[in-house]
């Protein structure tokens, strides 16, 4: 009799467990990073029979044998490495953006036309003086386009430092974190409900890190995470309860750089995806696009200077320069401030000769000023769109490989509704063992 009562007892706890499991997965239906929990049950077994009677393996009711959680190592690994290419290119888009809007909004390459433009229609009347200061205002207005593209490009570069140095100390976060969590699977009882959530909380944190740079993984038999930054050669960042410091650093030619620090030992860290890999590569198009703005700055002020001085302005005077240029090649501004400085004629040539204008013009046309200001600004908005392209391409992949995981570990209500039925039934089937099997011992006390 007290093994009847021991079998439904040991039903109603099992199948008590495994109703707190299904209500656990429906209350959690929707919550990020929650993967679905199955109560696994297994039979309690008893040996039975005296020395001279046959020995016989014979149930004494059922156990819970733990929690397992409906977890898909590979579809999480698919969702992980599309979300660091993915990652990579939208940091790469929004820098990429950046430097079209420095580039495109002091509108360079419609000043020095206006430039240009005025030199020519200076040209028609080299004496009057209003032309020539509308020639002297087109300059003021060309070095002032100069300048604030060049503080455009230097203030998204200081921002992108910013943005770096932040994404850095966030995965230096989580790398704490996922050491925590390693320090917990190890104290924790494997199969648990406890260990459940530990090991949910560490994809969340993997997750979350292979946004920010692509990660390397290993597990062991407790489920503690072993991470290497930068593919699996890479420097290792967390192994148990130790986990390293990413820095940041730019070198002299803008490059961004990264290392990784653990164990007393620092090595370079060259991430291939996610938005450490997006600064990289932005850092290195916002030197670029600097680099082809000071060299079409500093030709165009030495171009235009060295014709300046070669000619006679309207006083008969030797041509003085009409730039000067600052701390960087695009710190440009004018010189001259009376109009009639301007050099219109040749050394020997009358104030009414414009042959220096038509020199100014020739070194508009060797010089291709314009030429390469429209050139960079186009160079960057088709490599934009291309990775704009790819972004899109890249989102739909994560998208799918975020809906196969949640297919796989996810909870479905209709599942856990049968699944809720089910346990209901054998919890109140063993609750009727019990009470059948209280009843027929009180009726064994009745007889007696």
């Amino acid at each position: 009799m007290s093994d009847l009562l021991s079998i439904g007892a040991s039903g109603v706890r099992a199948y008590q467990t495994a109703l707190s499991t299904v209500s656990e997965n429906i209350a959690n239906t929707g919550t990020a990073g929650y993967t679905r929990r199955t109560t696994t049950l297994g039979e309690v077994g008893s040996i039975s029979g005296g020395i001279n009677a046959r020995t016989s393996s014979i149930g004494s009711g059922v156990t819970v044998t733990g929690i397992a959680r409906s977890a898909d190592a590979y579809r999480s690994q698919a969702v992980r490495s599309a979300g660091t290419d993915l990652a990579k290119t939208e940091t790469s888009v929004t820098w990429m953006s950046r430097i079209e809007t420095s580039l495109g909004d002091n509108k360079l390459g419609d000043r020095l036309t206006s430039f240009f433009g005025a030199a020519q229609a200076l040209s028609a009347d080299p004496t009057s003086v209003p032309a020539r200061a509308v020639m002297l205002e087109s300059a003021g207005t060309v070095a002032a386009a100069f300048a604030t593209t060049g503080k455009a490009l230097d203030t998204a570069a200081t921002e992108l430092d910013a943005s770096a140095s932040q994404a850095v100390q966030s995965l230096n976060s989580l790398g704490t974190a996922l050491a925590k969590i390693n320090d917990g699977l190890a104290r924790t009882q494997p199969g648990s409900s406890s260990a459940a959530q530990l090991a949910d909380q560490r994809d969340q944190v993997l997750e979350q890190m292979s946004t920010l740079t692509d990660v390397n993984t290993a597990f062991d038999d407790l489920g503690r995470a072993t991470v290497r930054l930068g593919g699996a050669a890479g420097s290792v960042f967390v192994v148990g309860t130790d986990s390293g410091q990413v820095s940041f650093a730019r070198n002299d030619e803008g490059a961004v750089q990264f290392a990784v620090t653990r164990a007393g030992a620092t090595s370079a860290l060259s991430p291939s995806g996610g938005t450490l890999a997006g600064f990289a590569d932005g850092a290195q198009r916002i030197a670029s696009a600097r680099e082809g703005l000071n060299a079409i700055a500093s030709d165009f002020t030495a171009q235009v200077n060295a014709v300046q001085m070669q000619g006679r302005d309207l006083d008969g005077k030797a041509g003085a320069a009409l730039f000067t240029t600052g701390a960087t090649p695009t710190d440009i501004s004018v010189t001259m401030t009376d109009p009639r400085g301007i050099a219109a004629a040749s050394a020997n040539g009358s104030i009414r000769d414009a042959s220096n204008l038509s020199a100014l013009q020739a070194v508009r046309g060797s010089g291709g000023f314009e030429t390469r200001t429209t050139n960079l600004i186009a160079g960057n908005a088709a490599a934009l769109e291309q990775r704009k392209t790819v972004a899109d391409a890249q989102s739909a992949i994560r998208d799918g490989a975020v809906s196969s995981l949640a297919a796989a570990s996810g909870v479905d209500l209709d599942s856990e509704a049968v699944d809720l039925l089910r346990f209901q039934q054998a919890y109140q089937a063993s609750s009727r063992v019990i009470q059948t099997a209280r009843d027929t011992f009180q009726t064994i006390l009745e007889i007696r």
